[in-house]
């Protein structure tokens, strides 16, 4: 049967309630645009959700003032490291239980979750345990004030010493995603979010019996909004109605298992780190060129990161979908979703990047009044914007690669777009031409359109349809 026609066509609203309330779809059937509009829509939510974490906590905490909110700050900073490995082994996680539910073993996938699981907690404690011990001195070497590392040692010894939530968010929610439990990964992140923001004022400023902990309340304001997600997360994975079902029998130690993912997400974590890398230089660019310069880069990135969000949660339903595909055998339908998810994304980029290029000035004015750093962001998000269509299919592309396992194809592809081709070429036009911050920008979105074209070239390949995982 056509897969066009497998099963009755619905509304797009009903098609996006379906999506939030869960739905039982086989992914590897039936119409793939459809599909992809279930997994989307709790991927996108659930990563909007992801993003107020930080954001809330700094909006709190600033009413304590400098010190505490360069607390928050200097932490954020060294869990980058946390959310790094956290990345780069859900890539693996995702890519192996897709790839165990599309061949319809449940009882595989439960195993590659118990030891994702595993490896989560052992990874955690590797990273906490140090962390804890030494928060005041990592303070001091990040370049902390003496009342930062008196107010905020305590918050940050919970935050590394607590990391172990942080961890297993991320690595449940990545198994929930690539059976196609979206919904529920998105569940996870409202739940964890809700909590955080009721309990982050009781702690931090004290109500009833609870004292006022100053900026260590957000700690464990924000530790235990998490560790309610990561029990609803286990919860959820003991039911016997979901896609992934762990039982008593699944709960055992599976080396070959662990070492696969290990590889995978390896070379994921890496992957990761040469974006963040990147980004990092062309910080260091654009410091040459002061405050100002670097403060409109700032304002510009988050800007365009927040628009990026929705794209992220189309990619990432791309990864799903091929992971699931080719477990079942069918790499033509994997195929077609990438390019189908590939032009979905072109159509919300585009129309997002055309409203940036002509509404930068009011939009940028939301966030500063100061003349040139507003300038400095106004055309750094024009030029940037410009982008987008390419944008819309190398993110797609570099995580369907992934969602095939083949973790190692996006990792070179980035490595050569970004650190051989992003950061001379915004050296060239910046420092060597005198282009100023502004070739920062342009070379953003050279690096990014080429690593669209690359992409896209090397996936007709079609070499990753042969990846065994």
């Amino acid at each position: 049967m056509n897969e066009s026609t497998a099963a009755p066509q619905t509304g797009f609203w009903s098609s996006v309630r379906e999506a939030v309330r869960g739905s039982r779809q086989d992914y590897t059937e039936g119409p793939i645009g459809r599909a992809i509009l279930l997994l989307a829509v709790p991927m996108v939510l659930e990563m909007v959700m992801e993003s107020l974490f930080a954001v809330v906590d700094v909006f709190f905490v600033s009413k304590l003032g400098a010190s505490a909110v360069a607390t928050v700050g200097l932490t954020e900073s060294m869990l980058a490291l946390i959310y790094t490995v956290a990345m780069g082994l859900s890539i693996g996680v995702t890519a192996m239980v897709a790839r165990r539910t599309g061949e319809r073993d449940p009882d595989r996938a439960a195993v590659t979750a118990v030891q994702a699981i595993a490896l989560g907690v052992l990874v955690a404690a590797l990273l906490g345990g140090p962390g804890a011990f030494f928060a005041g001195d990592l303070l001091r070497i990040m370049g902390a004030t003496p009342d930062v590392v008196t107010q905020g040692s305590t918050f940050t010894r919970i935050m590394l010493g607590g990391n172990v939530v942080i961890m297993l968010l991320f690595l449940i929610n990545a198994i929930f995603r690539g059976a196609g439990d979206a919904a529920i990964a998105m569940r996870v992140l409202w739940l964890s979010n809700g909590l955080n923001i009721i309990l982050d004022p009781i702690f931090i400023f004290g109500l009833g019996p609870v004292p006022a902990l100053g900026v260590t309340g957000a700690a464990v304001a924000t530790t235990i909004g998490r560790g309610t997600g990561v029990l609803f997360q286990f919860y959820a994975l003991a039911r016997r109605s979901e896609r992934v079902k762990i039982t008593r029998r699944h709960r055992r130690l599976s080396p070959a298992t662990m070492l696969q993912l290990v590889k995978l997400s390896g070379t994921g974590t890496f992957q990761v780190l040469v974006g963040t890398a990147s980004w990092i230089g062309l910080v260091r660019v654009l410091a040459t060129f002061g405050s100002e310069a670097l403060a409109g880069y700032t304002i510009a990135i988050r800007i365009i990161l927040f628009a990026l969000l929705p794209a992220w949660g189309l990619s990432n339903a791309a990864a799903t979908m091929v992971g699931q595909g080719l477990g079942a055998q069918k790499p033509e339908r994997a195929e077609r979703a990438v390019w189908q998810a590939g032009r979905y994304n072109l159509v919300f980029l585009g129309l997002s990047g055309v409203f940036f290029f002509l509404c930068a000035g009011p939009i940028v004015q939301l966030f500063t009044s100061e003349p040139v750093v507003s300038e400095y962001a106004r055309r750094g998000l024009q030029i940037v914007s410009l982008g987008f269509p390419f944008y819309a299919y190398g993110m797609v592309l570099t995580q369907s690669f992934n969602g095939a396992g083949d973790t190692w194809t996006p990792t070179l592809i980035n490595l050569f777009c970004f650190w051989c081709w992003e950061l001379p070429i915004a050296f060239l036009l910046s420092v060597t031409l005198g282009i100023g911050p502004l070739g920062v920008f342009v070379a953003i979105a050279v690096a990014f359109s080429t690593l669209a074209v690359v992409s896209a070239a090397v996936f007709r390949r079609g070499k990753w349809k042969e990846r065994i995982i």
